[in-house]
């Protein structure tokens, strides 16, 4: 449904109960459309697509990124610092900091 954002303003607090219940709201500017009030049940676009079949769930989890080891670094006065998990992660932090 479409309202003038004047009789938004005016009337807030209905327009808001009907987005609640699921109705889809327009909001217009001189009479061109400016945005739209949905409730947060329906605010979800992914699922909506899923429910009007348009797109399918994922049939499995995502791969994730292993991140690279980064060489522990050596010499004088890396010593003090070194960590003694030797992660990958506290390698990466060790190179950002240099």
């Amino acid at each position: 449904m479409d309202v003038p954002v004047s009789t938004l303003r005016a009337e807030l607090k209905s327009w808001i109960e009907r987005a609640r219940a699921g109705e889809e709201v327009v909001i217009t500017e001189r009479g061109v459309p400016v945005a739209r009030l949905t409730g947060v049940q329906s605010a979800d676009l992914v699922a909506q697509l899923v429910r009007d079949g348009l797109v399918s769930p994922a049939d499995g989890s995502r791969p994730v990124h292993e991140v690279p080891s980064a060489p522990e670094p050596t010499g004088p006065g890396h010593g003090a610092h070194r960590s003694t998990s030797g992660s990958a992660l506290s390698g990466l932090v060790r190179r950002i900091r240099r």
